[in-house]
């Protein structure tokens, strides 16, 4: 589901504050994201058939904060079986298609492709080719980049690739892309995630974040992103977690810090809310420890950092006034 509100429905608070409910959800289903936006701002919204479609925020339908939304699959033409699974906010300097951005693309068989942001710059309701993809292949992943990036790749057989983003030139929007990570033909890559940027001399700022891998039997770990050394693009990768007969295959790896809360759910619609901090930081050649306890015959199928904690304010004046003077400031929920 997806919707917007105005921005002066969020009154400040001060910190510690117990909040405002966001949004009205289903017992299975939660805030994947939440975004600060103006109303002429686009979205860019991408299918795993790899084909991206707009979005202006003012054609997001407004609704109040006890309200779903609208699904987001009735907002554009797809196809039987096609889903979106990315949807990109160009705000700020973002919205004027600038030339020196690009977006990163991957698929579930390991390719990835690079492509100029302004190559996305001529809408279409039917949408268009972001990335061609073989017979089976889907896209798993989609992000904005500057050329200032590391790109990791995670595959469901626990191995992980870490390369400079300028290792893979840009594309056309037609083109299939290069080979981003090498793996089996029984195995697909199930994330892709984006490094801080480097800091201007090619050593990578780690900041406070750290990796989350999941599997589906239900056993994680957390483990500091400095532990995945850069290689080349196209490698078997490292490990990244154990994979053993007690794990089962890697379902999710995402990027989160301490402060962060993530929702585990299994395939029989049971979810968990867990914080990050209570996931102990473990090495990458490590098998991790329980995330969550299963029902028997049932399977991790999904881990997500929950996002709805972006909209907290710290340290303000409750009676503080929320609206900025900008009107169409709007707060995006998918």
């Amino acid at each position: 589901y997806i919707k917007s509100q105005p921005l002066s429905e969020y009154r400040a608070q001060k910190r510690g504050g117990r909040g405002k409910q966001a949004t009205a959800t289903k017992e299975d289903d939660w805030i994947d994201q939440l975004f600060i936006a103006n109303t002429h701002d686009y979205l860019l919204c991408f299918s795993n058939r790899g084909r991206m479609y707009w979005l202006k925020v003012w054609e997001v339908p407004s609704g109040s904060r006890n309200s779903r939304g609208r699904p987001i699959v009735n907002m554009f033409p797809l196809q039987e079986g096609e889903k979106i699974n990315v949807v990109l906010p160009l705000t700020g300097d973002n919205r004027t298609f600038p030339e020196d951005h690009y977006v990163f693309m991957a698929t579930s068989m390991g390719t990835v492709k690079k492509t100029a942001l302004t190559e996305f710059s001529n809408p279409r309701k039917a949408g268009i080719i972001a990335v061609g993809l073989d017979e089976g292949d889907f896209l798993i992943g989609a992000a904005l980049t500057d050329g200032k990036h590391d790109v990791m790749l995670f595959s469901d057989g626990g191995k992980a690739v870490r390369f400079d983003e300028n290792d893979v030139r840009p594309m056309g929007r037609n083109a299939r892309g290069v080979r981003g990570m090498n793996i089996d033909d029984t195995q697909s890559v199930i994330a892709m995630l984006v490094a801080e940027a480097d800091d201007g001399t090619g050593n990578v700022v780690e900041g406070s974040q750290s990796v989350l891998t999941a599997t589906e039997n239900g056993y994680g770990k957390r483990t500091a992103i400095s532990e995945y050394t850069r290689h080349g693009r196209g490698t078997k990768g490292m490990i990244a977690i154990q994979q053993s007969e007690r794990n089962g295959k890697v379902v999710a790896a995402t990027l989160v810090a301490a402060e962060d809360e993530i929702m585990l759910i299994t395939d029989k619609g049971v979810l968990v809310r867990t914080r990050v901090a209570e996931i102990r930081e473990m090495g990458r050649a490590t098998q991790g420890v329980t995330l969550m306890a299963l029902d028997e015959g049932a399977k991790l199928i999904g881990l997500q950092r929950i996002a709805e904690n972006d909209a907290a304010g710290a340290d303000v004046e409750e009676d503080a006034d929320a609206e900025s003077g900008e009107a169409p400031d709007t707060s995006t929920e998918q």
